[in-house]
């Protein structure tokens, strides 16, 4: 579930009744973490099924820069393949080729070939960082309908299901109803420019297929084809073990959309427990036997205009001054220099100094954008890449990593920046929340790092460990299930003992 926070968990778990409380009577790790710093839906969901951070699956933000590349704005998407005709970061040809490590379902399939390895998300970059590069079938929500890799085309079930998809979507849908537990939160929050979010109910004309995005509808479409493929490639009911990674995405673009305390979120997170009750109740009359794990690609953080409202009366917005274009110029200007000296996808994260520069103006263009960062009062702390490459891989209670031992574990030499920006905790990296989204994730704190890690399966004598664990520790806990050997060299995860008893899961098999 993107975006499902620890905080979110912890603050609705008393109202679930459908599948979330099911997952929560299974084991329940109420702090994971998704460690590193870059907490963003590309590299969270790259460490949920391969057992590893993004140092090692290379996979370190949604967008990277390769300033050795033709492009003007040098950006590369994390789920694209930059070398294809007419790709770019905003309108890419989807691949898996930035992942560096297999994942689960690609250990299972080199083990026993029979195994079926199946694909389904809201996202591409859900779909393909959990897969892997070697799905049988993938598909994500392409905008208006399930699709797959170019030039893979739909299969008569998806086709189906993107027809009642589409003839739901052609359908005006009023509002939905809220549970007394909603309504509380039903109270407007005004962003701006005579804006206000809080009090959205999913309301949407017909063919407003954004709307449809941002709201539990995308869920249930996502679990209504998930469960179709399931049936229809009879999963589970062979002698080797299949598996398929579903990413529920909506809750994602809800809180970017409406932010995290409203009634949207309250309604959505109902919405998505009984869209799951439904979803195990079709896997239990299918006889399957089934293991479920349910966590989270990052947390979130609800908008500053709300957190003000809330007692937190230091939330804010990002100084527009700290975005790379305004500190390009800013720089390029002081300098006397032409053209984009520093590249980056936010006021937070990688920073790259332009490579067209010689060596000497490189030192001077860094220098000049660290003194100005660090002298901002919004900025918690900036490492060089020098730094951070210095720093040994970290160890031990997620919980208790130093800032510089996230940032390690986010980085990866080839893609990674110049230099890194950590904005304050409760800084929200949107300057404008009036064009576009009202809240985000992204930063080092444990409001984004911290995540549940649920387990769940026919019989499982439940118990709650309330210390911190990591998502890599998924694939190796999942692994020792089936009986699959994973070299502890090769990932940066441990298994999980998941049995109550005095008997350990992780045992050799």
């Amino acid at each position: 579930m993107d975006q499902f926070s620890g905080d979110l968990f912890e603050e609705y778990r008393q109202h679930f009744t459908g599948g979330l409380k099911r997952m929560e009577q299974g084991v329940v790790f109420p702090r994971g973490y998704q460690s590193h710093a870059a907490t963003e839906t590309c590299p969270g969901h790259s460490t949920i099924l391969t057992g590893s951070r993004p140092s090692r699956t290379g996979i370190i933000a949604n967008t990277y820069f390769d300033l050795s590349i033709a492009r003007d704005d040098k950006a590369v998407y994390c789920a694209e393949d930059e070398t294809q005709p007419g790709s770019s970061s905003g309108d890419y040809v989807a691949s898996p080729k930035h992942l560096l490590v297999p994942t689960l379902g690609g250990r299972m399939k080199k083990a026993n070939p029979a195994t079926r390895v199946v694909s389904v998300a809201g996202k591409d970059r859900a779909a393909i960082m959990m897969g892997g590069p070697t799905t049988d079938q993938i598909w994500w929500w392409g905008g208006k309908s399930y699709v797959s890799y170019k030039g893979v085309a739909e299969t008569p079930l998806v086709a189906q299901v993107n027809a009642g998809i589409a003839k739901l979507v052609a359908q005006d849908r009023p509002a939905m109803e809220l549970p007394d537990f909603c309504k509380p939160k039903d109270v407007a929050v005004s962003i701006g420019g005579g804006k206000s979010v809080g009090t959205g109910h999913f309301a949407r004309i017909a063919g407003d297929t954004k709307a449809f995005r941002a709201s539990p509808e995308q869920d249930a479409a996502t679990l209504v084809l998930a469960a179709a493929l399931i049936e229809n490639m009879e999963l589970g009911k062979q002698a080797q073990t299949d598996i398929i990674s579903i990413g529920l995405s909506a809750t994602d673009y809800v809180g970017h959309t409406y932010g995290t305390e409203g009634a949207e979120m309250c309604l959505q997170l109902a919405t998505v427990d009984r869209e799951l009750g439904a979803f195990f109740e079709r896997l239990d009359k299918s006889g399957v036997d089934y293991e479920v794990v349910l966590t989270a690609d990052h947390g979130g953080h609800d908008l500053p205009e709300r957190n003000r409202e809330h007692g937190i009366p230091d939330a804010q917005r990002v100084d527009a001054a700290l975005g790379p274009k305004a500190l390009s110029d800013a720089i390029g200007a002081k300098l006397g220099l032409t053209g984009q000296v520093l590249y980056g996808d936010g006021a937070a994260g990688d920073f790259y100094v332009s490579k067209t520069l010689t060596p000497a103006q490189r030192a001077k263009v860094q220098a000049e954008a660290l003194a100005m960062i660090r002298a901002n009062p919004q900025v918690e702390v900036v490492f060089t890449k020098d730094q951070i490459a210095a720093t040994p891989s970290p160890s031990g209670p997620p919980e208790r990593w130093s800032l510089i031992q996230e940032a390690r574990a986010s980085f990866y030499a080839p893609r990674s920046g110049d230099f890194l920006v950590m904005l304050k905790p409760r800084v929200t990296p949107i300057p404008d929340p009036t064009k576009g989204y009202v809240a985000t994730h992204g930063s080092p704190w444990d409001y984004d790092r911290r995540v549940p890690i649920l387990f769940w399966r026919k019989g499982i004598v439940p118990f709650e460990q309330p210390l911190g664990v990591e998502t890599v520790d998924i694939l190796p806990t999942l692994a020792a299930q089936i009986g699959l050997a994973v070299p502890k060299g090769e990932i940066d995860g441990r298994c999980l003992d998941i049995d109550a008893s005095a008997a350990d899961s992780c045992a050799a098999k």
